[in-house]
């Protein structure tokens, strides 16, 4: 099941929604954004919060609305607005739009965001170029003109290349490196390979001898799959020491992306370390499978060792570790000083147990960490997660069981724990059990949205129940409207619900966001389905490339016979 990325969320809690709505006051006759009389602004906010935790998007939409008008308030017709956009209500938002413009009539940024918005989604040209060039007058108008446009993603896709190539015919953006970056990155993820030609030649011209331009090359490059030229690209710039650290550390991302981590860690090794750096090169010398390499970064951290640095120490004993040099790594873990660092080198001792072929002794020592009482107790909680993903190495599924039924003894309803093995139980195709903990996390947590998208999630692939799934993925999409994963999930509800055309459109715009496998799965099976083959064999090929493992390309593998 997808684990979503957190973004940050438009959140409005119901204490400060009750407090405007107690606060108002005034007579409504003869206001134009006025509900009818007999509306209770109190009643009708609280029904669009109820339904909006059932996930009743449309129908939340619609409470609130009548809400702001009974009330007056903007900041509760904004709210229609954008939960009606979220529902897909075009003539609902507009409505709720209309509202919020009659309540609060100077346009800022936000509302002219919503009308580009609303113009693209409803293919109306004329209306959404007016909106983009206004958003664009503004100093930092292009972010949310950029929302917008992305938003529309999948709906409106060709509209949304025609508005794009008006904007950059026009050199309509900002001479700001960052706006160009955006702009661009978009018209890649729209295979529009002329368009991203012209903006890097656009860019070169504006920013000359910026290296964060060929960094910008080298990026849209790679993604068109001209690799060589990517890497000529990124060899313009030059010898890494002479880069400022957070360019050095873009470049060693553009390597690794390029499938060359090695690389990426001989461009880390350049210019002045900290353990940011250190652990950052070994991770990619692991990748690589260098061990002569993280022989010789063992030798060199070594030698900065002599004082009682627990970070470095740590680190150290990461390195032993990958080395396979399993008795250093317990003595460094060993040799951690302060109490602060303590539980970490702990944990990690116990996973070098295990490796070693010692379980008992990897599980005394985390049942010993479970019991201190001395350790925060995020530690010892972590101590239960560990044992139960090293009896999942072991193969021991009971035992995986006891360590989370033995954790959530200990600490009641925690979080983290009731997530994990939540997922345990989806993995082990035990759904009824992994709904009740997901559930029960919802209970004591009612606005996690990664337990709303992973419940909705599982009911969608993994049952018939199709319309729950629905409701939670919505809530999810109200708290974080941006987010990949979860706009992913409500295209996969919407195929499962018998809508393949609406699904395709948001599985495209989750893959503009994302390059991830599991969309990338989606995207071939929906694709499939509507008769699209060889469009479908590129995205499964390329969450092949991306995950050949994955579960979802094997399960959309088996059902396309593809």
């Amino acid at each position: 099941m997808p684990n979503p990325q957190r973004s940050g969320s438009r959140t409005f809690p119901l204490a400060a929604l009750l407090g405007a709505l107690l606060a108002c006051t005034g007579a409504l006759a003869g206001n134009p954004a006025a509900a009818p009389a007999q509306v209770d602004p109190l009643e009708a906010s609280l029904a669009g919060e109820f339904a909006l935790q059932a996930g009743l998007l449309p129908e939340a939409a619609r409470h609130y609305l009548d809400a702001a008008r009974a009330a007056r308030d903007p900041v509760l017709a904004e709210r229609a607005t954008r939960i009606a956009l979220l529902a897909d209500q075009d003539a609902l938002a507009r409505e709720a739009y209309g509202t919020w413009q009659a309540l609060a009539p100077q346009r800022g940024l936000e509302a002219r965001m919503v009308a580009a918005s609303l113009a693209l989604r409803a293919g109306h040209k004329r209306d959404a170029r007016r909106e983009l060039r206004a958003l664009l007058a503004e100093p930092e108008g292009w972010r949310p003109a950029l929302t917008a446009l992305v938003g529309a993603v999948g709906r409106q896709q060709a509209l949304v290349v025609r508005m794009l190539k008006d904007i950059v015919s026009r050199d309509a953006l900002p001479h700001q490196l960052q706006a160009w970056l955006g702009f661009g990155g978009l018209a890649q993820r729209l295979d529009q390979p002329k368009l991203v030609d012209h903006i890097v030649q656009r860019v070169v011209a504006l920013f000359p001898g910026e290296p964060r331009v060929a960094l910008l090359r080298a990026q849209l490059l790679r993604e068109g799959g001209k690799l060589e030229e990517a890497r000529a690209a990124l060899a313009a710039l030059g010898e890494p020491a002479q880069l400022p650290p957070p360019l050095r550390w873009a470049l060693a991302g553009e390597y690794d992306a390029l499938g060359d981590a090695g690389k990426a860690a001989q461009v880390l090794a350049a210019g002045a370390q900290d353990e940011a750096a250190y652990a950052r090169r070994a991770a990619l010398l692991d990748k690589a499978g260098d061990k002569a390499g993280l022989a010789a970064l063992y030798d060199e951290v070594k030698r900065g060792a002599t004082k009682p640095n627990p970070v470095r120490r740590l680190l150290l004993g990461q390195l032993a570790e990958l080395l396979g040099r399993y008795e250093e790594a317990l003595e460094w873990y060993a040799r951690v000083p302060g109490e602060r660092m303590q539980g970490a080198a702990r944990l990690r001792a116990a996973g070098v147990l295990h490796a070693m072929g010692h379980p008992q002794e990897a599980y005394d020592a985390v049942h010993a960490i479970q019991a201190d009482a001395g350790l925060d107790d995020d530690e010892r909680r972590d101590g239960y997660l560990l044992e139960a993903e090293l009896r999942q190495k072991g193969g021991d599924a009971e035992g995986e069981q006891d360590a989370y039924a033995r954790g959530l003894a200990a600490f009641p309803d925690d979080a983290v724990l009731l997530y994990a093995r939540g997922l345990m139980w989806e993995r082990l195709d035990q759904i009824g059990k992994a709904e009740a903990d997901l559930r029960r996390l919802l209970v004591v947590e009612p606005d996690n949205v990664a337990a709303l998208n992973a419940l909705g999630y599982t009911l969608a692939d993994r049952t018939d129940r199709y319309r729950e799934a629905l409701e939670l993925i919505d809530r999810a999409r109200v708290a974080e409207p941006g987010n990949a994963a979860i706009i992913d999930s409500y295209g996969w509800v919407l195929f499962r619900l018998g809508k393949p055309r609406q699904a395709l459109d948001h599985l495209r715009h989750a893959y503009a966001l994302q390059k991830d496998p599991d969309i990338a799965s989606h995207l071939g099976q929906v694709l499939w389905a509507l008769g699209h083959r060889d469009e479908a064999r590129r995205y499964f090929d390329e969450a092949r490339r991306l995950d050949p493992d994955n579960r979802s390309l094997q399960r959309a593998l088996r059902e396309t016979g593809a």
